[in-house]
Parts: structure tokens; C-alpha cells; sequence
């Protein structure tokens, strides 16, 4: 039935457009407006097309918007982009993506994500590493739905695209710097242009420090300060007219404050001494390290909250024409070391405290031929390598223990695999694709399992887990009018499977899911490029998700662990409109909706469980709840949209923005509450004199100071909840200046 409902909408939305498409065609033309929606130029296909060319669901933000709609981090695309959130667990600085529903919530890093996040090409497979300033941005492409064809395993919800700005032939140099709220500051410049003969060079930076916005209860000590900076030097050598090397490297530090928590209701610490009120205001928060966790961390006893982490990237692009194709190679590197302390009761106690240790290494490369002739077919092949090692862990103190509680463990992960993505054009109108991706993978880990420290970690056990799977897409595109392009496509996803590396006496692997995805959309420019309407309708079939669940050792009892769903569907869609009804006024919407239940899911009830067993053990009752028709816990519904005047006045340029964004309800698993719908506003005010090198302007975020949680922590039990809660009202200045 929902498949049909799902055809249904397709075929309406398809008459819909056409009908306003063929209308505009039969309209005079003879006059041509002075403004209309331009062409985006993307590389979501590994090849330059213009975005409404492309039958994928695509938004596409460029550089210049992003400090507009606050994006400073990927995070922030949630409020930006539809069917998309991001969550950074538990507050800390590992995020979870999702889009249309798929994606994992866990505090672990050593599995990956459902959403890819690549820079210039170059995947970040641990989202940990994600989470450096964005700057010096040409744009950034959000592809919803499978994109295993191009882009391989673990892209079953879709992919995120960032490309950076390339360096100019001509000499050029700028700034951009605001101030705002709570002393924060950020500052960016860029210098670019030819070094020698054929040798083109962009240096950039980037630093964003204060912001402390959080303060504590007991000691009135502020939190929230940014320290973060960043460097890219970007190189391209034009070595000959066939060939070009572009090489690039980054390095970033965070040496942020952690986000603090506040309390959703009384907290009691741990043997009665201390009864804490509901907070009642949002920048309220506590912390507080024990000696030994400080000891671990290297820290003193008055620290912080905190992420220590340090970054470098290094990558080399080869292309080459060798006149009947052209063959590129991207070889990239990237460290990362993390440490990050976090205490997520929000108190001065030690009663869930958490501290995070991981060194990463990821080694990647990748062969592609593709056709550069202007022939009905278009071809791509491709070979993929990736070597990739997280070693580290985590240590715990829960609800006064004085021992630490430590989780180490090694992870090495080998992938190949081989592509083809291939399109035909049958006529004029309708453009056939077809693409297919085998992929091999071993994970292994090795682990002693949790432990108290200081005693000596236990022997470490060795599992492994492998993935052997295709990934594909079969689609077609077909030209309605020269101006509406309607497409349809069936894709298959797979996320690898991995292991449980917290709470758990033993680290079995869960196995990989797999997602079924059907999706038909149309993308149109109508009224002479007036109005840009695109929509997206999309029904997956889910095997084999994977879920936060519970598994009981008969010695140990309950315990934390990933575990899989057999069978689960999720269906929804989005609309994106750019409308420009009069010369320099720029009016944007998206709606995003979606929803989907468990069909088949007996997972283990750890009430039921407890009670019947003895209370220490041993544990050989198991006992389980049919959840089968249960709805996936993901918001339904989130709106967005902004408003852009640009006018000229005596002499002068201004520019008036506002953008906003609703977002659905959610419940959290965590905390077994409901974090509540918000709406967020922001507005953007600039001038400059007409001509100049300059611009100065106002901008505020969260206009209306609206309270909304981004996630709430049940570790110390659902009667005890913690939320943390994200900034209020800020605002401050802006100035750029290019040269």
C-alpha cells in the first residue's frame, strides 16, 4: 500500500510540474529578466554537471551562505538542509549523521557512519574527525539515499560533499572577521594567485576563540570557550596540457571547552549528600574530575570539560587526458588524535564522567578512467583502497565509584573494491544509468573487554568481521521539457558491520545492514528561471539495522551493545523552492517528512528480564518484546527557508537576510523522554559602498532565544535525566575585505 501511495504522489507531482513547465514554454519570452536563479556547477557524480542535471536529491550551499545560515561546523547542516540531522552524542565532539531517518546513534568511535563526509573527495570514514572550522569554502553538496556506486560502503543514508576554493590564476587576498555575544571571535583570510609558471598556490586559515556561554552552579566559573585554528595550503601544477597535479594539506587543533549539561529535574548525588533543584536556566550547568580520571588525562583537578584534538590531512590529485579517456588518482593520508573529557550528570560529583582517548589513521587511495567524448555514453570505472587503524578507548566513573572503569581496544579495517557508474542517452529526452560496486572488507578488533583500572587490563581477544557485498543504482532521466527534468532510480546501500566497544564483556560483531531504495523526483526551472521547484519522493526497505540494544552475559548480566533489526521501511520525501519574484529579492523553502516503523524486531525487555532473575545472577532468563510496528525514533518533519533583499541607495549596497528552520520532535532512547519541536531564526544586515573592496554588517542567531536540546543523557537512569542545551540569542559584527 505505501508503495502504491508512494506512485501515486510521483505521478501527481509529475503532471503538476509538467503542467507549469509546458505553460511557461507557451509564455512570452521575448522580454529577458534582469535576475534569474543561476546554474550551480557540482561534482556529486565525480564529473561537472550542472545541479539541476543531476537525478539525485541535491541541496547545494555555497561559501558565501555559509556564515549567513551559521554554519561553522558540518553539524550545522541540519538547520540548512531537509531530511537531515546531526547530533553530537551526548553532547560530546563525536557527531551522528543522519539523512531521511538512516543513521547510528552511539558514543563509540570506532564504527562508522551511514552518511559519507568527504573533503575534495578524500572520505573522513570516524566522525570524530568531522569536526574542524569549515572555511575557505567553495560549497557544500548534501546528497540524499544510497550513494554506494561512487562513493562505496557506509553511504547508505547519503553523503556530504565539501569542496574547498581552488587556487586563482590572478592574484587575490582577503579577510572575513566577526565579534559577537560572549566575547567570541573568528577570524579567516586567504591569499592566492601564481607562484611560477604553470604553479598556482592558495594559502588559508581560520581561528575562532571565546564564546564561553555556560556558567556553574557552585562556582559561577564560565564554559563554552572556542579555541580552535586551522590552516590549508592548496597547490596546482600544471605539468603539461594533459596533465595536472593538485596537491593539499591540513592542519587543525581544537582545544575547545566541552558542552555542559543541565539537570530536567531533582538530582540527588550518590549517598543522599547533595540534593540538586531542577535548573530553570538554560546556561546553568556543573563539573567536577575525580583525581584519578585527571590523572589519566593528564589535566589538573580544576579542569574543564574539554576536547585536546589535533589533526593533518594531506592529499594528491592526478589528472590526466590520455585523448580516449582521462585517468585520475587521488592518494590521501589523514592522523587524528583525540582527547576529550565530558561529565554528563552536570554536577561537581562524579557520577558520570567520561574521558576519551583515540589515535586514528586512515590511508586511502583510489584509480578512476571515464570517458571524456560527447557520445550517447558515458563510462566510468574505478578501483578503491582504503587502510584504516583506531586504537584507544574511554574511561568512566558512574555514580560515585571511586575506581575508573576502562574500555581499550585496536581496530584495523582493510577495504577494496571495484566500480562502474555508466549512463546512456537514448534520445533527446531520456538518459539511462547504471552503476554497480563490489566491495570487500576486514574488520578486526582486538580488546580486553571493560575493566577497572589500575588493575591490569585483561588478555586481549581478537574478532573479526567481514563484509562482501554489492552496491548499485539503476535509474533513469527524462526531459519533460527543457526546463523539468523528472527522474527515477532503485539503489542498494551497505553499512559495514562492526563491534560494540563499550559496556560489553565481549566485543561479538554485529552484522552490516543493507537498504533497498526506491525514489522518483523532479527538479524544474520555470518562469524564465524565476522559480526553481525541486521534490523527491522515497520508500526504503531496511535489513538488518543496526540499533542501540541490550544482550545479558549470564555472568556479568545486562549489558550496552549494538545489535540488528531484521526488517524495518522507512518512506517520506522533500521539497526544495528558490523563488525570485522581483529583481534582487531571493525567497528559499524546503520541507523535509519522514517516517517508518520496525516490521519484524524482538528485542530484549531488560525490566521484564531483571525481575526474572536473581538479582546477582546468574542470568539465564531471557525474555523479549515484540516491538514489530513500532515507529523509528527520528524527527518527522523539519522546514526551512530564508529571505535575501539586495537594493542599492545612494551610493550604497545593502543586504537584508533572515533564515529559519523548524524541527519535529524527537524521542530520545537514552533518557526515555521526548525532546521537544523547536524553531530557530537568524538574520544577516550588510552594506558596503557601491564598488568597494569592503563589506560591514550586523548579524544574530537565534533571534527569538528559543530553548531546544540537542540531546539528553539517561546513564544515571531515566529518573535522573540530563539534557544539554544549545546556545541562545547571539549576535554581533562583520567585516570582509578582498583584495
Amino acid at each position: 500500500m505505501k508503495k502504491l501511495l508512494l506512485s501515486a504522489s510521483i505521478s501527481v507531482l509529475t503532471i503538476a510540474t509538467s503542467s507549469v513547465a509546458n505553460a511557461q514554454s507557451t509564455s512570452n519570452n521575448n522580454n529577458q529578466q534582469a535576475t534569474t536563479i543561476g546554474e550551480i556547477i557540482v561534482t556529486a557524480q565525480r564529473r561537472e554537471q550542472a545541479s539541476q542535471d543531476v537525478g539525485v536529491s541535491l541541496s547545494v550551499i555555497g561559501g558565501e551562505q555559509l556564515d549567513e545560515k551559521g554554519i561553522s561546523v558540518v553539524n550545522d547542516l541540519e538547520n540548512a538542509v531537509p531530511n537531515m540531522e546531526v547530533d553530537s552524542q551526548f553532547g560530546g565532539g563525536q557527531p551522528q549523521f543522519r539523512i531521511r531517518g538512516i543513521g547510528a546513534r552511539e558514543y563509540s568511535s570506532n564504527n562508522a557512519s551511514t552518511v559519507g563526509i568527504y573533503v575534495d573527495e578524500v572520505a573522513h570514514p570516524y566522525t570524530v574527525t568531522t569536526q574542524g572550522a569549515l572555511f575557505d569554502i567553495a560549497r557544500m553538496e548534501v546528497l540524499r539515499g544510497p550513494q554506494g556506486t561512487l562513493y562505496g560502503r557506509n553511504t547508505t543514508g547519503g553523503a556530504v560533499n565539501i569542496i574547498t576554493n581552488a587556487p586563482t590564476a590572478d592574484f587575490r587576498a582577503g579577510f572575513n572577521a566577526e565579534y559577537g555575544t560572549f566575547d567570541r571571535y573568528k577570524v579567516e583570510g586567504y591569499v592566492s594567485g601564481q607562484i611560477a609558471p604553470n604553479l598556482l598556490g592558495r594559502l588559508a586559515a581560520v581561528t575562532e576563540q571565546g564564546g564561553a556561554w555556560q556558567y556553574h552552579r557552585d562556582t559561577g566559573e564560565k564554559l563554552g570557550d572556542l579555541n580552535k585554528t586551522a590552516v590549508r595550503g592548496r597547490l596546482t601544477w600544471d605539468a603539461s596540457e594533459d596533465l595536472t597535479v593538485d596537491l593539499a594539506a591540513t592542519y587543525s587543533v581544537d582545544k575547545s571547552d566541552g558542552r555542559g549539561f543541565r539537570l530536567l529535574g531533582p538530582y540527588t548525588v550518590s549517598g543522599g549528600a547533595v540534593t540538586y533543584p531542577k535548573d530553570t536556566a538554560w546556561r546553568i550547568t556543573g563539573w567536577g574530575i575525580s583525581p584519578a580520571m585527571a590523572a589519566v588525562a593528564g589535566v589538573g583537578l580544576n579542569a574543564k570539560p574539554f576536547r585536546d584534538n589535533d589533526g593533518f590531512d594531506v592529499s594528491a590529485r592526478i589528472k590526466a587526458n590520455l585523448g580516449w579517456a582521462d585517468l585520475t588518482s587521488i592518494t590521501a593520508y589523514q592522523t587524528f588524535s583525540r582527547s576529550e573529557f565530558n561529565d554528563w550528570d552536570g554536577t561537581r560529583f562524579n557520577e558520570s564522567n567520561v574521558f576519551f582517548y583515540n589515535d586514528i589513521d586512515v590511508f586511502a587511495q583510489e584509480l578512476r578512467l571515464s570517458s571524456n567524448n560527447d557520445g550517447p555514453l558515458s563510462w566510468m570505472i574505478g578501483a578503491h583502497y582504503a587502510d584504516e587503524s583506531i586504537d584507544g578507548g574511554f574511561y568512566t566513573n558512574f555514580r560515585g565509584n571511586a575506581n575508573l572503569i576502562n574500555t581499550g581496544y585496536g581496530q584495523s579495517v582493510s577495504a577494496f573494491g571495484i566500480f562502474t557508474h555508466n549512463s546512456y542517452q537514448v534520445n533527446d529526452r531520456l538518459n539511462l544509468i547504471a552503476g554497480l560496486r563490489w566491495e570487500t572488507e576486514e574488520r578486526t578488533l582486538d580488546s580486553g573487554g571493560t575493566f577497572v583500572a589500575p588493575n591490569p587490563p585483561p588478555p586481549t581477544t581478537s574478532y573479526d568481521t567481514d563484509l562482501n557485498e554489492v552496491s548499485g543504482r539503476l535509474g533513469l532521466e527524462y526531459k519533460l521539457t527543457d526546463d523539468a527534468l523528472f527522474y527515477a532510480s532503485v539503489a542498494r546501500g551497505v553499512k559495514s558491520g562492526g563491534f560494540t566497544t563499550y559496556n560489553a564483556t565481549s566485543a561479538t560483531p554485529f552484522k552490516p545492514e543493507i537498504v533497498i531504495a526506491y525514489e522518483a523526483g523532479i527538479k524544474s526551472d520555470l518562469f524564465d528561471r524565476r522559480l526553481r521547484l525541486n521534490g523527491a519522493l522515497f520508500y526504503y526497505d531496511y535489513k538488518d539495522q543496526q540499533v542501540q540494544g541490550l544482550e545479558y552475559d549470564r555472568i556479568t548480566g545486562r549489558l550496552g551493545k549494538i545489535t540488528n533489526v531484521p526488517k524495518s521501511h522507512i518512506y517520506g520525501g522533500e521539497i526544495e523552492l528558490t523563488w525570485v519574484p522581483l529583481d534582487g529579492l531571493t525567497i528559499s523553502q524546503n520541507i523535509g517528512y519522514k517516517t517508518g516503523e520496525y516490521d519484524e524486531y524482538n528485542a530484549i525487555d531488560g525490566a521484564k528480564t531483571d525481575a526474572a532473575n536473581p538479582a546477582d545472577g546468574p542470568w539465564d532468563i531471557i525474555i523479549t518484546n515484540d516491538r514489530s510496528g513500532e515507529r523509528l525514533s527520528f524527527p518527522k518533519m523539519n522546514y526551512g527557508g530564508s529571505i535575501a533583499y539586495d537594493w542599492g541607495m545612494a551610493g550604497w549596497d545593502l543586504r537584508a537576510e533572515t533564515n529559519y528552520n523548524y524541527r519535529d520532535e524527537l524521542y530520545s532512547v537514552s533518557s526515555s523522554s521526548i525532546i521537544d519541536a523547536y524553531w530557530l531564526w537568524n538574520a544577516n544586515f550588510s552594506v558596503a559602498p557601491t564598488g568597494a573592496n569592503w563589506r560591514v554588517g550586523l548579524w544574530g542567531r537565534n533571534l527569538f532565544n528559543t530553548y531546544y536540546e540537542e540531546t539528553r543523557n539517561g546513564f544515571n537512569g531515566s529518573a535522573r535525566p540530563t539534557t544539554s542545551p544549545s546556545q541562545g540569542r547571539t549576535y554581533g559584527v562583520r567585516l570582509s575585505m578582498d583584495f
